[in-house]
């Protein structure tokens, strides 16, 4: 079996794990809760009211002003809603994960041994060459 269909299978793997399973319970919540999707949506349009105003040659600074505080507090909202706070919370295990893989794929095409990458710890953003060390 050549690298590619293990690494294949090895994504296969992914959904297994419990940090996934995770993810994708607290995207499925998200995504079934009408009134996080409302707010959701509802910033989209301030969003998008903001960027029209802002492209108007005879733009209205009041306007522009209101909407920014509009979306900032319909922002704070979204991101302070519980299911969301456990998707960014579930999201971040992943990332951790992906980290991690990343870690390993990295140690391997740099020549060195796979089998002794540690897991990184939450501060790790999986790119070694910013890093001070892992201990």
């Amino acid at each position: 079996m050549d690298c590619i269909e293990m690494f294949k299978r090895a994504a296969q793997a992914l959904k297994t794990d419990e940090r996934y399973l995770a993810l994708d319970a607290a995207r499925r919540a998200t995504d079934n809760d009408e009134e996080l999707q409302g707010m959701i949506g509802e910033f989209n349009l301030a969003r998008m009211d903001l960027n029209n105003e802002i492209g108007k040659s005879d733009r209205d600074d009041a306007r522009i002003s209101e909407l920014n505080e509009k979306i900032n507090t319909l922002y704070a909202k979204v991101m302070n809603h519980e299911k969301m706070v456990a998707y960014n919370e579930a999201k971040q295990g992943c990332e951790l994960m992906i980290n991690y893989i990343d870690a390993i794929i990295n140690t391997a095409m740099n020549g060195g041994d796979p089998m002794t990458v540690e897991e990184p710890s939450a501060e790790c953003t999986g790119s070694c060459a910013s890093c001070g060390g892992c201990h």
